[in-house]
């Protein structure tokens, strides 16, 4: 049985996908559609530098559904392949690999000849890729791909970044951002915000000796969690509105905010002396925390600050101009430079390290943080308070910290220099070009994107890396800047020949000008910049394909999961509002995140959840693609991974699916191919639903509601599968005119469905499409059902579904007397009695429900619905029943003898029962024919090779053939 499940469903769609491949089936779904009729859609790059997972075969197959459809809409999707080459995630891989553990290490080892490692390693896993996305049935060129790497990508990044210099929208700045000390780099705001752990820290409070002013020799205490910024603080921050007390502790004063006193002061007895406002505080001097810059212009001050709060801490703030935004600007506005005590590598400088290492603390050429390791040189810090008696308490606190979203290390606050957009100056024109938008989920576009945009801040784009697009800013020596904005450019300014725009090449490049020296400064773009240039680089626009792009732009459609609102998409809104004034796409789709069955994040570690391929393997690609995108994680919902899921899909779905097609390829022979005329109500209900699911379909799709253009499938199926091909088998059975339209009606319905299951399912739509007609014998007029358009919508006869749902419900009440009062539905009942709210029921409706039922005549009254059976038997109808379980098992013998309906046989029955003989006088033509029986006798012929022996209504029948 697994052997055939593989070969149903597996090894089948891997025929299927050759079979395309063959005939080029996807490069003609695009040719065939107009050039001037683009559906432009964007393609986030991923990096190739690791394996595809569950969170990209979603994406991925969102991704392919949607153009799918757009191309049987008749609109021409090119779908080019793209990778993400630059950055940390490639450079971190060469870093491990060469145990180069620092920027020194780097630099040592050759900038050049790491950039080159960077780039062999940079596509390490594509095949990988390519053979997972061939397998998943999407269809995109990943042979034309598009690399960031590439020059002429690089070289359109160049042109985005030149337009923004020339709308002075790029600025030199230095701010407190944060930086990863590992990296030794900055990170924008958004890269930020993807990565928050908790972690253990420690938070201290100090003692500042007062040194001036009322109170002279009184304590001040402050409070803060990150003990490492101490050496560098130059002010203490109190609200001057806010109140503050002043108490002796066994003689020894402190100054304390009013509220968290009872908090700061729970372990000591004190009296209060005084309260004041921070307004009496402000002006006096304290003595420094740390002695190593005593002599700091305009420091070691008390002074007002608006932001304090009363919210926790002790209601006076450590103030240290380097590690934060509101120090920083009460640096800037006091006249005290920042003391920058430590290193961008995290550790601390000289000035710092060599006294207290001298001391015995160990903290030379140590990290402050590092991935694991928080606290150790806070440690070492505190002991130095301790031993000072500069210590008032201490206590471990977890609290939420960002780290790198590449190596894991946790990250600083830390004031340094960085190239910037002016983000917030176009803040209001993001927020309202956002409204443009088509967000699915619709929440996302007030909420969690709106909500982002509202609180945009200046970009932070320059990197003190070296594998990714360089600045193309060349400095003089006198402080003049040019911008670069072409490869051309440059080769005319420098008179060299330029081939290659990456950092190790064009370093080299000097250009003269006006007498002036220019050499390129040092850093490279945010490797954010460069995937927010997609729709630009992608077609090296504006260098080639002006028309193509201006065509095509905005998007009309992209797809990424959450985090993506503070990533890819936010940049990608950025830019082309910056270059263009408008959005960069018209219709997004959000996508939520895949777990382990467990809610767990998925782990490799942990082994937590099934090998996609693995699972694509066992139930086949289309099991996975329609389980996905039914759920909510198509509207950026959560979605606990479930392979039951998988498999109910192929049960439920392909399975019932592919026997309705095999139902209608035994009986396809008979198709005369005819219009159907829909005389049978059944034919007439079935269209009517196909109509109606198409319907909701296309309004799902056109809405980019994924979910509700997959889900009204699933219920079609049944229809068709329990309801619509069960009531049709007799007429199939059966020569004459009711099988011919029985088998235009099936045709159509498949025909219909092949294409609105396409999307989702492309290889079951084309098992179906060629099942029908074809059988993949590459014709050119019936090649493949993704070269077809999508089917349009016919008359949908509402009140033939109500009555038709009505029918349904009675038969579905009927059923469940039967099984209260004992009676198997083999056995025939002579009556029954329904109420309904008309009081009458149309007569091949009455047919429908008493075939259905097995009952003999139904009697309609008005009335609420329900239903009366008559569960008494008379020898007749036990004789009925018993006509129809001999039925039902030669048919089960005929299944597992493994006969086809093009097969006959000779039936012979046997009893000793006068009741069995009578039976078959009376039901004699009817087992006939419901067993595809040439001839049937009442005899017993111990030479046939299949037969069984049974008890049938208390009596015991011998059957063979």
């Amino acid at each position: 049985m697994e052997e055939q499940k593989k070969l149903t469903h597996a090894l089948q769609e891997e025929q299927i996908a050759d079979y395309w491949d063959k005939h080029s089936c996807f490069e003609k779904s695009v040719q065939d559609r107009p050039e001037g009729k683009p559906y432009v859609f964007y393609d986030g790059p991923p990096f190739a530098t690791g394996l595809p997972h569950y969170g990209h075969i979603l994406a991925s197959i969102m991704k392919d559904v949607i153009p799918r459809y757009w191309t049987m809409r008749g609109y021409r999707v090119e779908r080019v392949w793209g990778w993400d080459c630059h950055g940390l995630p490639v450079e971190n891989i060469v870093e491990k690999q060469f145990d180069l553990g620092s920027r020194k290490d780097i630099e040592k080892f050759g900038v050049g000849e790491f950039n080159d490692k960077c780039r062999s390693c940079v596509m390490t896993y594509a095949e990988e890729w390519k053979k997972v996305i061939r397998r998943l049935g999407r269809w995109i060129d990943m042979d034309h791909a598009y690399k960031t790497m590439d020059v002429d990508y690089m070289e359109s990044i160049w042109w985005v970044f030149k337009s923004l210099w020339d709308k002075e929208m790029i600025y030199q700045g230095r701010k407190p951002m944060h930086v990863c000390p590992r990296c030794e780099t900055v990170l924008s705001n958004f890269e930020v915000a993807q990565e928050y752990q908790d972690v253990t820290d420690i938070s201290v409070t100090v003692k500042l000796k007062v040194e001036s002013g009322k109170y002279k020799d009184a304590y001040l205490l402050v409070w803060t969690t990150t003990p490492w910024t101490l050496p560098g603080n130059v002010l203490a921050a109190v609200n001057p509105e806010m109140k503050y007390v002043l108490v002796d502790a066994g003689g020894v004063k402190y100054l304390v905010g009013e509220s968290r006193r009872e908090s700061v002061l729970k372990d000591i007895k004190y009296i209060v002396l005084e309260t004041v406002t921070g307004f009496d505080l402000v002006g006096a001097t304290y003595e420094p925390i740390f002695p190593f810059f005593k002599d700091h212009k305009n420091a070691f001050r008390i002074v007002a600050g608006d932001f304090v709060t009363a919210e926790d801490g002790t209601g006076i703030v450590h103030i240290a101009p380097g590690f934060g935004e509101d120090d920083m600007q009460l640096g800037l506005k006091e006249k005290v430079d920042p003391i920058m005590h430590v290193h961008m590598n995290g550790t601390f400088v000289d000035q710092v390290a060599d006294p207290m290492q001298a001391d015995g603390y160990e903290v030379k050429d140590r990290p402050l943080k590092q991935k694991g390791d928080t606290m150790s040189v806070d440690i070492e810090v505190l002991k130095w308070l301790a031993h000072h008696d500069k210590l008032f308490s201490k206590e471990k606190v977890i609290h939420s910290y960002p780290h790198c979203w590449r190596c894991d290390t946790p990250l600083l606050n830390y004031s340094t220099e960085s190239w910037f957009v002016r983000v917030t100056e176009i803040r209001n024109q993001l927020v309202q070009t956002n409204k443009e938008i088509n967000w699915v989920p619709e929440n996302m576009k007030e909420g969690r994107f709106g909500k982002w945009l509202e609180g945009a801040r200046d970009w932070a784009i320059s990197r003190s890396r070296f594998w990714g697009t360089p600045l193309p800013i060349w400095k003089s020596e006198d402080g003049d800047f040019l911008c670069i904005g072409s490869k051309g450019e440059l080769e005319e300014l420098s008179g060299q020949k330029v081939d290659d725009l990456h950092k190790h090449i064009i370093d080299k490049i000097e250009i003269v000008k006006n007498g002036k020296k220019y050499t390129r400064i040092d850093e490279v773009l945010d490797c954010w910049f460069e995937s927010g240039s997609m729709p630009y680089g992608s077609i090296h626009y504006p260098f080639e394909n002006k028309l193509k792009f201006e065509q095509g732009f905005p998007a009309e459609f992209i797809a990424e999961g959450q985090d993506q609102t503070r990533g890819w998409f936010y940049t990608l809104h950025v830019l082309s509002n910056a270059l263009f004034g408008m959005p960069a796409f018209k219709n997004v789709i959000v996508n939520g995140i895949v777990l382990a069955e467990d809610g767990k994040k998925m782990s490799k570690r942990l082994k937590n959840y099934p090998d996609p391929m693995e699972v694509m393997e066992k139930y086949g690609a289309d099991a996975v693609r329609y389980y996905l995108m039914s759920t909510p994680a198509v509207r950026a919902e959560n979605l606990r991974f479930s392979e039951a899921g998988v498999d109910e899909v192929s049960k439920k779905f392909i399975t019932i699916l592919r026997n309705v097609l095999s139902f209608y390829e035994l009986y396809k022979e008979h198709d005369d191919g005819r219009s159907p005329l829909l005389e049978n109500i059944l034919d007439s209900w079935i269209l009517s639903r196909l109509n109606e699911t198409l319907e909701e379909q296309t309004v799902a799709l056109n809405s980019y509601e994924l979910s509700s253009g997959a889900r009204c499938l699933q219920g079609f199926v049944t229809d068709l599968s329990t309801w619509y091909v069960r009531r049709s088998r007799d007429r199939m059975k059966s020569e004459g005119e009711d099988r011919q339209e029985a088998l235009a009606t099936l045709r159509v319905v498949l025909e219909t469905f092949s294409k609105m299951i396409a999307p989702y399912m492309p290889y079951l739509g084309e098992v179906v499409y060629q099942g029908v007609k074809g059988g993949f014998a590459g014709s050119d007029e019936r090649l493949s059902v993704h070269l077809e358009s999508w089917p349009q919508s016919g008359m949908v006869q509402t009140d033939v579904l109500e009555k038709m749902g009505q029918a349904r419900s009675i038969v579905s009440r009927v059923l469940d007397a039967r099984e209260a009062g004992g009676r198997p539905i083999k056995q025939a009942l002579g009556d029954m009695t329904a109420w309904v709210s008309t009081g009458e029921i149309g007569k091949q409706y009455q047919t429908v429900i008493l075939d259905e039922v097995n009952v003999k005549a139904i009697k309609v009254e008005r009335g609420d619905l329900k239903v009366e059976v008559n569960m008494g038997l008379t020898p007749e109808l036990i004789r009925d029943g018993m006509a129809r379980d001999i039925t039902r098992r030669v048919n089960q013998m005929r299944k597992d003898a493994g006969f086809t309906i093009q097969d006959r046989i000779d039936l012979k029955i046997y009893s000793e029962s006068d009741e069995v003989k009578r039976m078959f006088t009376e039901h004699e033509l009817s087992i006939k024919d419901g067993t595809l029986a040439d001839s049937i006798e009442l005899i017993k012929d111990d030479s046939v090779e299949h037969s069984q022996e049974s008890r049938i209504a208390e009596q015991d029948v011998w059957i063979g053939f």
